[in-house]
């Protein structure tokens, strides 16, 4: 029957079809032909793929187009849906149109279900609205039993086949439908093999199978307690209902919360005829994809085997040939798959994942779908179709996303590698990127080890604190065994590119005998070699090969160009020195949003000079260590400006409590213990005296120490508190500041500075200090015989600030939203507390939607956001509004602040790149 005459008769069916004879029946079930009918229904093309899922709606789509696609029907997602929500039983008239499906493929193929004489086998597949590879099930050849194969094998006079063909509906059959383990099928093939002399499933003869197909029959009944079923009509329903069920399977759960794929899709079930690619030498079955899958170089890239059916190909138990080869063994088959294949880009606009079967010769196409890739080939595929005409570049711009410009910025654990390595730890993937190096377990012997012997190191930490950040900019990576997302470890890690799995809960780490260990058998000592992927949040033993991503990519610039073209956002960067605003400069920041003083302060040789400012009784000697650090602060903020020429540098004055500039309280006490019982044990005078001077110094640290302590110290004395009772740190600052700017103005940079006053809550706070504080910036620059460009403005981090934003933009010239803070302050919540504790528990049962230190949240820390802009600009139009969170590098986040109107965001220089196509996303959402 010609294909033509097929179509005629399942038009014809169609007219009656699906609703049982009744008009105001629920439709149920669309033969591949009915795409019309289905678009009627659905009311775009989105609506269809929502309706049949993406295989569903492009095998219809495909039928249309005159692909040769194998007849065939698709049962909704609105049947599972239904199914599902109603304890596991078919929707009312489903059956019956699956039933009046199968008579239209009967009409169309000339073949009968169950019959002998003229057997139709079908293959039942899921099809979700977005592509789910490998998550659900499958299940081939139904239809076949005993009197079908029998008269099969009388038709094809291919017993090998006919086996072949059954063995597989049993086996899997067994594990999709009945859920029993493929162990004991493949151990059977294994010992058949053995006993017949051959190492290939191929080589197995048509009594082996047929030998086979009865034990597995025997499998089945000893597992699941039941026969296997010989009304094809039986395997059909059960094989439809398993495929219902696996939407709720835990391998497609769990995808679908890494994809971030919605759980109420429900998935469609597609009944195909069955076309073999296993009938013999002339027949061949394959997946290909139209374009290069790991490059998106513009050629075929695939695998096919002859004589086989399609779970050989991706289940890797033969050895596939590449798709060229294809052009050699059939070269009249081979073109025209490419012509399809290039049919088919053309038609969806996108690069495409095909299965197809060769069936004595004659090439079927059993789906398609926009094909998953690699992040390089994304962009460099998105780049080719706007410069071949496929797409313009707003849908190129569009379609590569954000965390996948990730993967440019990060070496990668070779993939190679990782296929033969175990396991060892798992955490959160709070930075990612692959880093390997020896374990060290203090930021000491981390900064030691790679700056004197030049070692690659990982320091391993229960948790990092500030005074471990030389260490952590010294190793390649960051491993802690507490904290959360948003913790020390993972923001400096961050910050700074360094790859990080922090709460490793189970990983047990000993800082005494300097080794750890996940379940006390296995120890990782001091020394030993690590390799972490932050991507994924593993870590493993040893050393592993890594691959480093090029930045300079041409396609990812081109694309990146696009994207700046489209985004109404400003994007700076977070960055402390400057070789952080160097790169941050070239990754595409156009400013910096946030320079974070503290941490100048943490480097090791101004460590003494900062504890002994902070030790000072009297303001003189405070001030005697404010004048040894000013120089160290003025050049750091000269190379800072000279690194931005040209481009505004937002400087944070000291924001952290003093106390953190201290060593521990607990670690001073136990310190001050352990030297008074080795006092005991000492014989001279002179070893005497050193304990006796340690120990002075250590209670001189203890008693200021609790001096200094505060209950909440997050809320206590820091920020412009700080800058208020200890007027001289700050006035150093901006000294340091505006001494660097006149003399960096003075050699011809372009300077521009702007001074952010941290933690305002109250106006008054802000007159007080920026009334100080420009006093000496004037000072300043007529020293220097030179006047620049300058701001001050303040950082909103405390809901008060936002709700009094408009009495703060009377003094303030810049806004700059610090919603780490801010977020804590709105929920009333520790960051680091809540991650390592509820937080985690009210995002595992929805109390919260999502982590609001992910992602801003927009009901609440949004809203204050908003009044915050609202009531700044009422006041002072021109105000400069802009984040500088860990927040500015959140594609999600960084949708609200577009939304918002505000003139920038601010991240860390590795996610400069991501956040100038977030905010291009933000704007094409706009246009939409």
């Amino acid at each position: 029957m010609s294909e033509l005459s097929a179509a005629k008769i399942e038009g014809k069916k169609s007219k009656a079809f699906g609703t049982n004879g009744n008009p105001e029946a629920q439709k149920w079930v669309y033969l591949f032909s009915e795409v019309e009918s289905a678009e009627k229904t659905a009311g775009d093309w989105d609506g269809v793929r929502s309706l049949l899922g993406g295989k569903g709606a492009n095998l219809a789509d495909m039928t249309r187009l005159g692909v040769p696609v194998p007849p065939g029907f698709t049962v909704s997602t609105q049947a599972c849906n239904a199914y599902l929500a109603n304890n596991e039983e078919f929707p009312s008239t489903m059956w019956e149109q699956v039933l009046d499906a199968v008579n239209a493929i009967e009409e169309s193929t000339g073949k009968v279900f169950g019959d002998p004489d003229k057997p139709l086998l079908v293959s039942c597949r899921s099809g979700a609205k977005f592509s789910m590879p490998g998550m659900m099930d499958t299940v081939l050849n139904i239809g076949l039993n005993d009197a079908v194969a029998e008269g099969m094998i009388k038709l094809t006079h291919d017993a090998r086949f006919v086996y072949d063909s059954y063995r597989r509906l049993v086996q899997m059959f067994g594990s999709v439908v009945l859920g029993i383990p493929d162990e004991p099928f493949e151990a059977l093939i294994g010992v058949q093999r053995k006993k017949a002399g051959v190492t290939e499933d191929a080589d197995l003869s048509a009594e082996d199978w047929r030998y086979l197909t009865q034990r597995f029959k025997v499998i089945v009944h000893t597992y699941a307690g039941i026969d296997f079923p010989s009304d094809p009509y039986e395997q059909l329903k059960l094989a439809t209902e398993a495929v219902f069920k696996s939407w709720n399977g835990r391998r497609a759960i769990a995808y679908r919360n890494q994809a971030g794929i919605a759980h109420n899709l429900g998935t469609a079930v597609n009944i195909q005829t069955m076309v073999f690619g296993n009938l013999g030498d002339d027949s061949a079955t394959g997946v290909a994809m139209s374009r290069n899958a790991s490059t998106g170089e513009k050629e075929l890239e695939g695998d096919f085997l002859i004589n086989a059916q399609g779970e050989d190909v991706v289940a890797g138990i033969r050895v596939t040939q590449r798709i060229q080869e294809l052009q050699t063994w059939n070269p009249a088959v081979y073109n025209e798959f490419e012509s399809i294949a290039n049919k088919l880009e053309k038609h969806y606009h996108n690069m495409q994942d095909m299965e197809f079967t060769i069936e004595q010769g004659k090439l079927w196409l059993l789906q398609t779908r926009d094909g998953k890739r690699t992040a390089q080939a994304e962009v460099r595929i998105a780049v080719d179709m706007v410069d071949e005409g496929l797409i313009d570049i707003r849908t190129a711009v569009g379609r590569v996303q954000p965390a996948q410009i990730d993967f440019f910025m990060h070496p990668q654990l070779d993939k190679q590698a990782l296929k033969k390595t175990e396991i060892y730890a798992e955490g959160l993937n709070v930075s990612p990127g692959a880093a390997v190096g020896m374990a060290a377990f203090d930021a000491d012997t981390a900064e030691r080890w790679a700056k004197e012997l030049g070692r690659k190191v990982i320091m391993v930490r229960p948790e990092t604190k500030p005074d471990d950040v030389h260490g952590m900019l010294a190793a390649e990576g960051i491993v802690t065994s507490r904290g959360g997302r948003t913790s020390h470890a993972a923001l400096v890690a961050r910050q700074f590119g360094k790859p990080a799995v922090v709460g490793i809960m189970e990983l047990e780490i000993d800082l005494d005998s300097r080794q750890m260990t996940i379940d006390g058998d296995t120890f990782v000592k001091e020394g030993d070699w690590l390799s972490l992927d932050g991507n994924l949040g593993r870590v493993y033993l040893g050393q592993l090969p890594t691959v480093m991503p090029d930045i300079n990519n041409l396609y990812l610039s081109k694309l990146l160009s696009w994207a700046d073209d489209i985004r109404k956002l400003g994007v700076w960067a977070n960055a402390d020195y400057p070789d952080d605003a160097i790169r941050a400069r070239e990754y595409g920041a156009e400013g910096i949003g946030l320079c974070r003083t503290e941490h100048m302060f943490f480097e090791t040789e101004r460590m003494p000079i900062v504890r002994k400012m902070i030790m000072a009784k009297t303001t003189t000697e405070r001030q005697e260590a404010v004048d040894k650090l000013l120089p160290l602060q003025r050049n750091d903020f000269a190379g800072l400006f000279r690194a931005m020429d040209g481009q505004p540098v937002i400087i944070r004055l000291i924001d952290p409590p003093l106390h953190e500039f201290l060593p521990a309280r607990d670690d001073l006490i136990q310190e001050l213990a352990d030297l008074k019982v080795q006092m005991q044990h000492f014989h001279t005078l002179s070893e005497i005296d050193e304990a006796l001077g340690k120990i002075r110094i250590r209670e001189h640290y203890l008693e200021r120490v609790e001096a200094l302590h505060e209950m909440n110290p997050m809320l206590g004395t820091r920020g412009v508190r700080l800058g208020v009772l200890f007027p001289e740190i700050t006035k150093m600052q901006v000294r340091a500041v505006f001494e660097a700017a006149c003399r960096v103005a003075l050699d011809g940079v372009d300077v521009h500075p702007e001074v952010m006053i941290p933690l305002v809550s109250h106006v008054n706070e802000l007159k007080v200090q920026q009334r100080t504080l420009e006093a000496v910036a004037k000072e300043v620059m007529a020293e220097e015989g030179i006047e620049v460009k300058y701001k001050f403005g303040t950082m909103i981090e405390i809901p008060r600030a936002a709700l009094t934003a408009d009495e703060i933009a009377e003094v303030a010239e810049f806004f700059s939203f610090g919603t780490n803070d801010l977020t804590q302050t709105t929920f009333g919540v520790s960051r680091d507390d809540a991650e390592a504790g509820f937080l985690m528990e009210y995002l595992q049962r929805g109390i919260l939607p999502e982590n609001p230190f992910e992602s801003i949240d927009a009901n609440g820390v949004g809203k204050l956001m908003g009044i915050g802009v609202e009531l700044g600009r009422g006041q002072r139009h021109d105000l400069e509004v802009g984040i500088c969170g860990e927040h500015g590098g959140d594609p999600k986040s960084i949708q609200i602040c577009h939304k918002l109107g505000l003139n920038y965001v601010s991240c860390s220089p590795f996610r400069v790149p991501i956040a100038r196509l977030a905010a291009a996303h933000a704007a094409l959402a706009d246009e939409a």
